[in-house]
């Protein structure tokens, strides 16, 4: 019997928690509420702080209470070209204009937005990372839904209640700039999780992991594994559509 895999160990957490300590919090949108769904609230852009572990910075936006005597600040994922003293407008009848938040049925298709809901009321769970915006490519009204294509290039179709931000996520091109050595990559990875250095299988021994052994680095069979894999096996492609390039153009029905 081999010794239980890396991946099996990270299952069980201890060592391979998320480094959380100097986080500033969870990036949502705000909670929704009367004000957002009949009209809109205005906020206003306090502070853009970098958040360890995160490319995108974040915005502190503060917003009157509209049932208390209070400010709430909400924790927003700074769109590009977002600045301190801007103020920002959540709710279905705010404007088409870059830090705004607003129902994806509400804006005309080519509209770039990022930190879309899935799900209305979620609050924001999908185009986050730095860099990245969705598209609008479609509405359909008398359905109330909305055509949306991801940043990884495939499309979904959204309830139009889901709200979104206009603009893309601050903070693109930062992987356009190499590492350079590994004392960067050691400091990036500090803040995230323990998940560098990694071995690669093929250096590793048979004990150890399934692609290791033999007398030169190869996997030495199939690296797709199936879904149903034993824990101890499940390295690799596991549950591959289709495994190699993609060659040729792919015709597009839209």
């Amino acid at each position: 019997m081999g010794r239980v895999i890396r991946s099996q160990r990270k299952g069980a957490g201890s060592i391979f928690t998320a480094r959380t300590h100097r986080r500033k919090g969870a990036a949502k949108l705000r909670a929704i509420d009367y004000s957002e769904r009949e009209g809109y609230i205005r906020g206003l852009v306090k502070e853009i702080i970098h958040d360890p572990g995160r490319g995108a910075p974040l915005a502190k936006v503060q917003f009157r209470d509209p049932y208390r005597f209070k400010t709430r600040t909400e924790l927003f994922i700074a769109t590009e070209g977002m600045y301190t003293g801007q103020f920002v407008y959540c709710g279905k009848t705010a404007k088409l204009a870059i830090g705004n938040t607003l129902p994806i049925g509400q804006l005309p298709e080519g509209s770039v937005i990022s930190n879309i809901e899935e799900k209305p009321g979620d609050r924001g769970s999908l185009a986050r990372a730095s860099g990245n915006y969705a598209t609008v490519i479609g509405q359909i009204p008398e359905m109330g839904i909305t055509r949306v294509k991801l940043p990884s290039g495939s499309k979904k179709t959204l309830k139009s209640d889901c709200r979104g931000t206009v603009g893309m996520v601050a903070g693109a091109g930062r992987i356009d700039k190499p590492l350079l050595k590994a004392g960067r990559a050691f400091y990036k990875h500090r803040a995230k999780r323990n998940s560098w250095p990694r071995t690669r299988g093929v250096a590793m021994n048979p004990v150890d992991h399934v692609h290791g052994g033999g007398n030169h680095q190869h996997i030495g069979k199939a690296s797709t594994v199936s879904r149903s894999s034993v824990p101890g096996q499940k390295v690799g492609l596991i549950a591959a559509r289709r495994t190699g390039l993609i060659r040729g153009t792919k015709e597009n029905k839209n």
